[in-house]
């Protein structure tokens, strides 16, 4: 972090940079298309809001988080490079874990400030890029209400000074609810709501600004549930 507070990006282009283990881009725009399929298959996915994605720019998807194929079922629409992030814990789970590195997450750790996941996500935004988000840190309740939403989302579109594409997803909760090892078939509904621009208040501090415009956030996300 550098004196003022933010955090210095080295630039090169979102859409050919690939990690170490990653999917290259090509890879995942096929595997797009096929997710889709078991998608609406499986669990009659629709989607609305559409007109709402845009298609150039850097933005960062914020969504409630429902089972552990949300990033799949809200990425389908979303035909452009984009990045996740993720709890780190999770990169450690069979199976979960390497799913996560091959379409391109980073790990974020919930206990504290992670200065590299955070560079990383700065720099892909100003560059463009997509970045997925889930505020509430966990999966939401069983009942599929909303957990309180953490600031990070908010901070981070502030501080990279780009829009956030508010995300709801709808059903997730009946189709794999907590305590069952495997999904189950079902109706979801992934709406994408009009970009949110967060902006302080005058002489309003970043903080209570991030908390401010985090609950306005959550409300936005829970008016589709």
């Amino acid at each position: 972090m550098s004196s003022n507070g933010t955090y210095p990006v080295k630039k090169h282009s979102p859409r050919t940079t690939t990690g170490a283990g990653e999917f290259p881009q090509w890879a995942l725009e096929v595997l797009r298309p096929i997710v889709g399929f078991f998608s609406r298959l499986f669990w009659n996915i629709e989607f609305n809001g559409l007109e709402n994605v845009p298609a150039r720019g850097g933005v960062i998807i914020a969504a409630n988080h429902q089972t552990y194929i949300d990033p799949f079922w809200l990425s389908v629409p979303i035909k452009r490079p984009t990045r996740y992030l993720a709890w780190s814990a999770a990169f450690g789970w069979p199976i979960v874990g390497r799913c996560l590195t091959w379409f391109g997450a980073w790990p974020l750790a919930l206990e504290g400030s992670d200065p590299s996941a955070i560079r990383k996500s700065l720099q892909w935004l100003r560059e463009g890029g997509v970045v997925v988000i889930f505020p509430e840190g966990g999966r939401s309740t069983s009942t599929g209400s909303l957990d309180r939403f953490k600031a990070g989302a908010v901070r981070l579109a502030l501080e990279a000074q780009v829009p956030i594409l508010p995300v709801t997803i709808k059903g997730g909760n009946r189709v794999w609810p907590r305590g069952w090892r495997f999904p189950r078939f079902g109706k979801v509904v992934v709406t994408y709501h009009p970009l949110y621009h967060a902006a302080p208040c005058p002489d309003e501090e970043t903080r209570a600004c991030a908390r401010r415009e985090s609950e306005r956030l959550a409300g936005v996300i829970a008016s589709a549930l």
